[in-house]
């Protein structure tokens, strides 16, 4: 059987070459061919690895098929990968491939009691850490092996410190060997200084540029800043700090006139009932940039003063499909319903990935807003990360004044389905997110 792939180079075949570890983590930039590279191993070991149980997963069984299963389909074809839907089994060569999502803390007990022989881990930082322990602990299989992939996560994340740090064989992102397989082998199982059976390979964007259209490497390059461009172009395990819209800049983008719009996306809901309520209009201009059109800041009052402040609002500055609510507000959203507006949705609430869209946009020069919009204009350079949470290894927002700033995140990251065909962003892939009333 032949693979129809290029054949690998550079960093791809470097650690294709040593990847000689019962896990074997492939991290680092986004594009930078780590799947690729990490998949055809996999698919090697699928085929001539030792008998027993093997489990493909990730944060969901639906990013596993799409990441992971559909790539491997594109490369043997279809009669060779079979998808047994609604089974959670892939067919790999006559072989099947136990498919799990693991999106939360319950799920180790998915994998719990079960031997396996193998296993590949999409996006491992992702996951809980109580699932990727129980994971590394059921390969009992003699010849048992793993390969797993991830972008960078600040350097306390937890993934870093106690697997990728602990690593007995690194190359790192320039390309140099960090050889501790000595100490492996020479000191007792136990030993503080022993390093890990695992081998870890970093890689950059630009370690893939020979495979990527010159276009798309310079236009991925520039969507990024600061915190950004360094985790998803450089590789780096990069602290959260300072500003997170450090590429917010009033002169470029607030705009005192609007282009006709084609669509009035949705508007999104930060509801407070001792804190301020904000929403945020988004819309689609007839140029596919996104704009925020009009801010609601209501005063205090009841959730059917709200609802009735909100109609007030929707018939000064336009209607939208769709109103995304903070999904904590499960109250409001039923005062909607009972007051006949129309599709009334739970705002997305990934907040990294939020963020990462939002920062993305407006890197590139794809969202503006109203001049109008007061209180989100004060609010995004005041956005900063919470510094003590970062040397956890935890990623997240200072929450003080934050309700215009995450008015705007449910609007854009949950009306991204009706805005994505005009404006590309496939580095931030939250596809898997169920939206619903």
């Amino acid at each position: 059987m032949t693979l129809s792939v290029t054949p690998l180079q550079g960093k791809a075949l470097l650690a294709a070459q040593n990847s000689c570890g019962r896990l074997n983590i492939y991290e680092g930039s986004v594009r930078a061919g780590k799947t690729m590279g990490s998949l055809i191993e996999w698919v090697r070991f699928v085929r001539t690895g030792p008998a027993g149980n093997l489990l493909m997963t990730g944060r969901t069984e639906r990013t596993v098929i799409n990441n992971l299963v559909l790539p491997i389909q594109d490369m043997l074809g279809t009669h060779r990968v079979k998808i047994l839907r609604g089974l959670g089994i892939v067919q790999i060569c006559g072989r099947p491939v136990l498919l799990i999502g693991a999106n939360n803390e319950e799920a180790r007990t998915k994998i719990q009691g079960i031997t396996l022989a193998g296993a590949y881990v999409d996006e491992a930082s992702t996951l809980p850490e109580s699932y990727w322990n129980m994971l590394t602990s059921r390969l009992s299989v003699r010849g048992a092996t793993l390969w797993a992939t991830c972008n960078p996560e600040g350097p306390r994340h937890w993934f870093k410190l106690n697997w990728l740090d602990k690593a007995m064989l690194w190359i790192d992102r320039h390309g140099t060997f960090h050889d501790r397989r000595a100490d492996y082998a020479e000191l007792p199982e136990g030993h503080p200084d022993r390093p890990i059976n695992l081998v870890r390979v970093s890689f950059t964007l630009d370690d893939n540029a020979h495979n990527l259209d010159p276009e798309f490497v310079a236009s991925t390059k520039a969507m990024y800043t600061g915190l950004w461009y360094k985790r998803m172009i450089l590789g780096e395990w990069s602290l959260a700090e300072g500003a997170i819209y450090d590429m917010f800049d009033p002169d470029r983008h607030v705009v005192t006139e609007l282009p006709q719009m084609q669509a009035l996306l949705g508007c999104g809901v930060d509801y407070g009932v001792t804190n301020a309520t904000r929403g945020e209009l988004i819309s689609l201009g007839v140029d596919n940039n996104l704009y925020v059109v009009a801010e609601w800041a209501p005063g205090p009052g009841t959730e059917a003063e709200r609802s009735a402040s909100l109609a007030e609002f929707y018939r000064t500055a336009g209607e939208p499909d769709r109103t995304f609510v903070d999904p904590a507000a499960a109250g409001f959203r039923r005062q909607l319903l009972a007051d006949h507006f129309e599709q009334i949705l739970k705002g997305n609430n990934k907040v990294l990935d939020g963020i990462g869209v939002i920062a993305s946009l407006l890197t590139a020069g794809r969202l503006f807003i109203h001049d109008s919009c007061t209180e989100l204009i004060g609010e995004l350079p005041n956005y900063v990360w919470d510094t003590k949470k970062s040397e956890k290894g935890e990623d997240a927002p200072i929450k003080v004044d934050d309700h215009a700033v995450d008015a705007l995140r449910y609007g854009v990251l949950t009306s991204r389905p009706w805005w994505q065909p005009y404006i590309d962003l496939t580095m931030h892939d939250t596809t898997d997110e169920e939206v619903a009333a």
